[in-house]
């Protein structure tokens, strides 16, 4: 059996060395059982506007050398993804696909400005992949539709005829992209509901997602003309409704969660869960309770644009979190921009940065932090039982293929001299300080 560790620091990128075997196990040991958990379907992005504004401004072989880093099987393979409905808080300007008021039968509905900016980069990405599963969710309802009629903050209103048109709007959204060619998966009823939010938005308390779901979309999907289109409960912000961060981050019930899920006629429409940013508090609860749901991130946090190492290393630990603790797939959030701002003032990390005025592109940390999971694990692999003294900064997972792969990183100011035993086998390896590293074993 072969064994390779690739090992990214803030010096030195991707850098291969064979491993050899050894008689004497280290106290610093990471052993790799044979119990498999959770299969890891796959990993991914969302698809905004001001990425695709970004891969616009670059030459189209530059573009093609992105996209193809991105959804080939020889960058990160992207294959789950999401995709805005209107506006998201990274689009040119806010917007929904009907701005008529009282447009009940949602005879203006179009889709004609995706067909400009998201359609070409999601497309781009089938091309590449036609085997993407993308999902959607909305950052707000059309403004007329809402409590007071703007993108940002307010709530759905609980008229019966507003309820009603927002589930066919849906339905509606998922139809026109089907004649692109772009066939949607899954349905995430509202992303980050329990935040008001100064972008757009729409806050949504426990029982008015239970209760949307169960007497409006969950139906009207269920009566459509929609193929194998499932929805998820998601993308869950919090344990909590409008909490502060600090009592989110302090709270593992989660309480919006099980809001929905409790309630049988809520859940027999709901096939998985989302979490992001606080809802990682609640993951493993909910987890352990409805064991039979699918589980995804659904957008990695985002930083403030400074693209540091420090954070890169944080968000390698985010991906260990939610997958030791039972999600099938990661999604990273821009993996495109230029300048890192929103329309809005925002200033967020990518992983790729785009140079308008030198038209060129720079792998940031977090580049390399998706690649080291992405690129190595395959779709369909499992996450493995395993154990040690080396545990807590490693997961482990057996590919299709039966190859086995290890991800760990070192978060200590200085190197360290571990083993791992895999297959009857004790490899020794040593780590840099602050160092991302993939160990393939086949």
């Amino acid at each position: 059996m072969s064994a390779t560790q690739i090992e990214s620091t803030q010096d030195t990128k991707l850098k291969e060395t064979t491993l050899s075997t050894t008689d004497k196990k280290l106290h610093n040991n990471l052993e790799v059982g044979t119990e498999k958990r959770q299969e890891i379907w796959g990993f991914g992005q969302t698809f905004n506007e001001l990425g695709t504004v970004a891969l616009n401004n670059l030459s189209e072989e530059k573009r093609n050398e992105i996209l193809d880093d991105l959804f080939t099987p020889k960058g990160m393979n992207y294959n789950i993804c999401r995709i805005p409905v209107g506006a998201s808080d990274y689009a040119l300007n806010w917007y929904s696909a009907d701005e008529t008021p009282d447009d009940y039968d949602l005879a203006d509905f179009s889709i004609e400005r995706d067909k400009k900016y998201l359609l070409p980069y999601v497309k781009a990405a089938q091309k590449r992949n036609p085997d993407i599963v993308f999902s959607i969710s909305p950052w707000s309802p059309p403004t007329w539709m809402k409590s007071h009629p703007v993108y940002n903050y307010g709530i759905l209103k609980h008229d019966p005829k507003v309820q009603q048109a927002y589930a066919d709007y849906f339905v509606k959204f998922c139809e026109a992209y089907e004649e692109e060619g772009v066939h949607i998966s899954w349905i995430f009823p509202q992303n980050e509901p329990q935040r008001d939010q100064k972008f757009p938005s729409c806050y949504w308390t426990g029982e008015e997602l239970r209760d949307f779901i169960k007497n409006y979309l969950g139906p009207t999907v269920e009566k459509s003309d929609l193929k194998d289109t499932k929805i998820w409960l998601g993308t869950i912000n919090s344990p909590l409704e409008d909490t502060e961060m600090t009592k989110d981050e302090t709270t593992d019930y989660p309480v919006i969660t099980e809001t929905v899920l409790s309630d049988p006629e809520a859940y027999k429409y709901v096939k998985g869960v989302t979490y992001q940013w606080a809802g990682k508090s609640v993951l493993q609860r909910t987890v352990q309770s409805f064991p039979e749901l699918g589980y995804l991130q659904s957008e990695s946090e985002c930083g403030n644009g400074d693209n540091t190492w420090t954070y890169g290393e944080y968000v390698f630990n985010l991906f260990r979190h939610y997958i030791s603790n039972g999600v099938n797939g990661y999604m990273y959030w821009n993996s495109v921009l230029q300048g890192g701002s929103s329309t809005w003032g925002w200033l967020q990390n990518s992983m790729i940065s785009v140079d308008t005025d030198k038209g060129e592109a720079t792998k940031n940390p977090e580049y390399y932090v998706m690649r080291h999971y992405a690129h190595y694990i395959q779709h369909g692999a499992h996450l493995l039982s395993y154990g040690g003294h080396a545990a807590g900064e490693a997961t482990a997972y057996e590919n299709p293929d039966g190859s086995i792969v290890v991800v760990m990183s070192n978060s200590m100011n200085h190197d360290r001299d571990i083993t791992i035993d895999v297959k009857g086998q004790t490899y020794k390896a040593s780590l840099k300080e602050h160092s991302f590293s993939t160990f393939v074993f086949d």
